[in-house]
């Protein structure tokens, strides 16, 4: 097997997009946000979820004033999250971690882009 697996050319997943690929029996969702790609393997450590088809969502922050007054809510656009279409298990798609136990973690793939293109370095994927 390959040390790396190309993806696609620079551009072709439009941004906030997700691209499957295969790799032996493993999937692999390449994730493009704000010019950036991550890629993990689309498996929810919950359940077994296609967690890199679900929706890609910001943080919800809550605005609390003083002496705790309850102001609202607004989204964080730097901390965006991956969430599992099967049970809405959420990951920070910076790293993989689960929102609230960072225990809990999604399979991350190095991305390497080379001569205008995107591959996934993916030595070690069988399970």
């Amino acid at each position: 097997m390959t040390d790396e697996v190309l993806v696609c050319r620079e551009g072709e997943i439009a941004d906030g997009d997700v691209r499957l690929i295969k790799v032996g029996p493993v999937e692999i969702g390449v994730i493009r946000h704000k010019g950036s790609y991550y890629a993990y393997r689309n498996l929810c450590p919950h359940q077994g979820g296609p967690v890199c088809e679900g929706l890609k969502l910001p943080q919800v922050v809550d605005l609390i004033g003083e002496g705790g007054t309850y102001l609202g809510q607004r989204f964080d656009e730097d901390d965006m999250h991956l969430v599992c279409p099967w049970h809405g298990y959420e990951f920070h798609l910076s790293d993989g971690c689960h929102v609230v136990d960072r225990r809990v973690r999604l399979k991350k793939y190095n991305v390497v882009q080379r001569n205008g293109e995107i591959y996934v370095a993916v030595r070690g994927t069988m399970p």
